[in-house]
């Protein structure tokens, strides 16, 4: 037997809301760094930044560091389908590459950037659905079964 142990177990367990905290901050930094939403070495974003562009990122990181912080398994899958639309939404179209191949760079720019509000819009509007399901998920467990512990 081996007295190593690992930090998890010197620390106890992260509370769930600093989890929430922490992925809010680090989804915040990292989609406006990724999508250029401010200045940075690391990519340079080929249209201008909307004025609505940086609330949406905040709110975006919001909800995805609330959807981390709430104890349940439910809603994964749309809560991922949520946060890739408000990241495509938020991206700028002619770099991404994948959006290029796709639709082609006249195509991208004649359609699909005046539809970013939207794909944004509802990349937060699911997201939101995945946060109140999973909300209700273990609302319901700890009301239906309160001596248990969600899983």
């Amino acid at each position: 037997m081996s007295n190593k142990r690992s930090i998890m177990t010197l620390t106890g367990p992260i509370h769930p809301y600093f989890l929430g905290w922490m992925t809010a901050i680090l989804a915040f930094i990292a989609l406006g760094t990724v999508s250029a939403i401010w200045a940075n070495p690391f990519f340079v974003r080929m249209t201008p930044v909307g004025a609505w562009e940086l609330p949406a990122l905040v709110l975006l990181a919001v909800l995805t560091g609330t959807f981390v912080a709430l104890p349940s398994a439910c809603g994964l899958r749309r809560a991922t389908a949520g946060g890739t639309a408000g990241f495509l939404g938020l991206a700028c179209p002619t770099c991404n590459k994948i959006l290029m191949l796709v639709f082609g760079g006249e195509t991208l720019m004649h359609w699909f950037y005046p539809l970013r509000p939207y794909v944004t819009a509802t990349g937060i509007a699911i997201l939101s659905f995945a946060i109140w399901q999973r909300w209700r998920s273990t609302h319901f467990h700890e009301t239906h079964f309160p001596n248990e512990t969600p899983q």
